[in-house]
């Protein structure tokens, strides 16, 4: 089986309900494809959703590491030397993890297609399905209820909320929040680098009365070496986002005592798959469980995602909404949501197909 053809292109694709953060206002997300196919007729497909706030990878970087001329080196090569292709893939595409994440996972999507089974069964799979969170941007008390409201009626029973713009304001929302919907569903915040260590620290004694489930990334990058500052009550419910990227990093924050109790993995951040597993090891190994996470993305990027936490024991909490939100995807499968849980499609590979 011998790679024989490679193509890629991008869209820009609206947002059925722009949101903000605590840096931004999102209404639009750039995704990029890739479709790699073999002699013998097998194709696999990947996806990119480049946040070059996060990264530093931007729209157009992505597009150029997509081309065929930066691609055209896989022409030829058997794409079940997946260690190997992905080792040259991280050389070549250092810079782009995003671009890197789209071939590297339709990569792994052509072997199992190859191979007639779905993605999570070679690689290993240990859940066949848990509850996704569902994200709530910054808005005022009235909204923020309403949309709640909306999310709880459609089955779902994990609400993620943006903060991290006015502390005192957060508190007010949040615990207006838990009132209104009681014990009906799991609240967890992220603050996308929006706090200081010691309004982090107020958080985490109001997160009993709150009843949160996770703190996400309140710090900024730049603080990675205060968190394990922080009580070790609140480093066990924090997750870092932003903090980790490569296995270099997860290999920092783990090291004893662990910074965090969860890593929050997302494939554009990491590469792909691949690189997203080592990261994952590296967390079991130090006790630390798993939430993945993703940008505003196609069904084959969250597909991919899915797959990769699914076969990972340590996977405990799952942040794949970032298809629900595109006014048009360019590709259709993957899963299903069943009241708010996540299930992967019984077919092979990736289980995705492309709409054009």
């Amino acid at each position: 089986m011998r790679i024989s053809g490679i193509t890629s292109w991008g869209e820009a694709v609206p947002l059925l309900h722009p949101y903000e953060i605590s840096s931004m206002r999102i209404d639009t997300v750039d995704l990029f494809f890739v479709r790699i196919s073999t002699e013998d007729g097998v194709e696999g497909v990947g996806s990119a959703s480049p946040a070059e706030d996060v990264s530093g990878e931007s729209p157009e970087a992505c597009r150029t590491a997509l081309s065929v001329k930066r691609l055209g080196w896989l022409g030829g090569r058997d794409p079940r030397d997946l260690d190997e292709l992905v080792r040259e893939l991280e050389r070549s595409h250092r810079a782009t993890p995003a671009a890197r994440a789209a071939v590297d996972m339709a990569l792994h999507d052509l072997v199992a297609r190859s191979e007639g089974v779905p993605l999570v069964d070679l690689l290993g799979r240990c859940h066949d399905a848990l509850p996704t969170s569902v994200t709530i941007g910054i808005s005022s008390v009235e909204e923020t209820l309403a949309e709640a409201e909306d999310f709880l009626g459609r089955g779902f029973r994990c609400l993620k909320v943006k903060t991290g713009r006015s502390f005192d304001g957060d508190v007010e929302r949040l615990s207006r929040l838990r009132d209104s919907v009681g014990a009906e569903a799991l609240i967890r915040i992220d603050a996308n680098q929006g706090y200081t260590v010691e309004e982090t620290r107020r958080l985490g004694d109001l997160a009993g009365d709150l009843d949160l489930e996770l703190i996400e990334q309140p710090l900024p990058t730049t603080m990675d070496s205060e968190l394990r500052a922080l009580p070790t009550a609140v480093r066990r419910i924090l997750a870092v986002d932003e903090s980790l990227h490569g296995e270099k990093g997860a290999r920092d924050l783990a090291a004893d005592p662990p910074a965090c109790g969860i890593f929050n993995i997302k494939l554009m951040k990491c590469g792909g798959i691949r690189p997203a597993l080592s990261i994952a090891e590296i967390a079991r190994s130090a006790g630390i469980d798993l939430m993945w996470g993703c940008n505003d993305e196609s069904v084959v990027s969250i597909a991919a995602a899915l797959h990769a936490a699914y076969a990972c024991p340590n996977t405990r909490y799952l942040d794949l909404d970032g298809s629900f939100d595109l006014a048009r995807d360019p590709a259709k499968g993957g899963f299903v949501v069943e009241e708010g849980r996540l299930r992967l499609l019984d077919k092979p590979g990736l289980g995705v197909e492309l709409q054009n």
